[in-house]
């Protein structure tokens, strides 16, 4: 005789089709149909309404934060600011960024002053342009506060510590502008560190942070600003979780087991993250979300010259004057450029959302939840079919939801999990300007 319990135990192993003296027993089958498409949306728009939605890493360049270039208007950029309304994004850092130049004393000014120049800019929007649309965030309580009052938020990051040179005293004074991270390097080795990706000379030069680099760490973290491991070497990153005492940021960055490039990071520098408490800000840059077959590659590589289109590298090394005119180039051609990308997409389909979560997966279950975010790239490479600009932000909450996280996850995704970071360093820092 099959006692009570065992009869239990039998309705739950199966709720596949049984004999009829077992049908009462499967009404206690704890199966529940699946979401319908309507139910996932209603669910994913009320949690992205809910969350603090912060995108760590979006380019400013060229005339952006002028009256011809105003971001508090539509624009031909992936993130302005009705594009943030229209996709329910709080918050993103604009980058201050600066292209590798000489390491000379007149290479370091110039740096410097394209720096300066970029910080005016921020400011210029959020003071002048539309105060009443968005205002900048020097500390996590503001950014809050910010988001409460109906505005949305710039907090000012930092790409290419090379606009540092060698004097330490400018990242105070970076600071007092408004920056709360910085990335250490970009393309090419600098006075702080080795980049992941050198541009010419020896693979490495200073075998991870240089002397001077551990004292811009140890700097960041007195003042309360978050080191930003994108783009650095590996054997840097290790140098700076054993200099920081504050948890540290990859601002726009992937996971190597997903996409194999230098760019992103490889396991045991996520575990060491993990150690640290710092979060991954997975970027939505499509060479970095999939590596794509040679075949595709090539094809674009075609294409863009014959539309005479520049790389990365060249555009980042343009003068204001042409960049302008690339960008206005860019525009006659984008209905050709667009048309033939559907060709080529059609062959080799580039990466979408559903890869861009899967690197969230993998960090989530390598390290946990706790440390990933979301720092697209956008204007400076970033966009992806879904995810192409700030206004389809909320297609990567669907997918969130379709695969089963839940809303206090997603949560910490778009913003919980940077916020904890950021207070922490404002702890860490606080801690030691008082035993100065």
């Amino acid at each position: 005789m099959i006692g009570g319990s065992s009869l239990r135990a039998l309705a739950r192993l199966s709720c596949y089709p049984a004999p009829l003296f077992l049908l009462l027993l499967l009404t206690s089958c704890d199966m529940e149909a699946p979401p319908t498409e309507a139910e996932i949306l209603e669910r994913a728009a009320a949690v992205h309404e809910a969350a603090l939605t912060i995108d760590t890493h979006v380019d400013i360049l060229g005339a952006w934060g002028t009256p011809e270039l105003n971001p508090c208007t539509e624009t031909h950029l992936r993130v302005d600011i009705p594009k943030m309304v229209a996709g329910g994004v709080d918050a993103i850092f604009p980058a201050v960024y600066v292209g590798q130049g000489p390491r000379t004393p007149e290479g370091h000014a110039a740096a410097k002053e394209t720096a300066l120049n970029r910080f005016a800019a921020i400011h210029r929007v959020a003071e002048e342009l539309c105060p009443e649309k968005v205002d900048i965030a020097y500390r996590a309580d503001d950014l809050e506060r910010i988001v409460a009052e109906g505005k949305r938020v710039y907090v000012i990051g930092m790409e290419n510590g090379y606009s540092i040179g060698r004097d330490l005293s400018l990242v105070e004074r970076y600071y007092d502008l408004g920056a709360r991270y910085i990335g250490l390097t970009h393309s090419g080795h600098n006075e702080i560190a080795d980049s992941s990706t050198p541009r010419e000379g020896p693979a490495e030069e200073w075998g991870g942070l240089s002397p001077f680099g551990k004292e811009v760490v140890r700097e960041m973290n007195r003042l309360g600003m978050m080191v930003d491991i994108s783009h650095v070497s590996d054997n840097a990153v290790w140098d700076i979780l054993d200099v920081t005492e504050a948890p540290i940021i990859a601002s726009h960055s992937g996971a190597r087991a997903v996409a194999d490039v230098a760019r992103n990071l490889n396991d045991d520098l996520l575990v060491g993250l993990k150690e640290n408490g710092g979060v991954i800000q997975i970027v939505a840059l499509g060479s970095f979300v999939k590596v794509d077959p040679p075949e595709r590659r090539e094809a674009i590589q075609a294409l863009r010259q014959e539309l005479g289109f520049p790389d990365r590298a060249a555009l980042r090394e343009m003068t204001e004057e042409e960049r302008e005119a690339h960008m206005a180039r860019m525009e006659e051609l984008r209905p050709t450029y667009e048309a033939r990308m559907v060709e080529i997409d059609a062959q080799w389909p580039p990466a979408d959302v559903s890869d861009f979560v899967d690197h969230i997966d993998h960090v989530k279950n390598l390290i946990g939840v706790d440390h990933v975010g979301i720092g697209s790239d956008f204007d400076g490479g970033g966009g992806i079919p879904g995810f192409n600009d700030a206004s389809e932000a909320m297609n990567v909450t669907v997918e969130l939801v379709r695969r089963g996280y839940t809303d206090e996850e997603i949560k910490q995704i778009w913003g919980g999990n940077l916020l904890r970071v950021w207070r922490e360093v404002e702890q860490v820092a606080a801690e030691l300007q008082e035993a100065g």
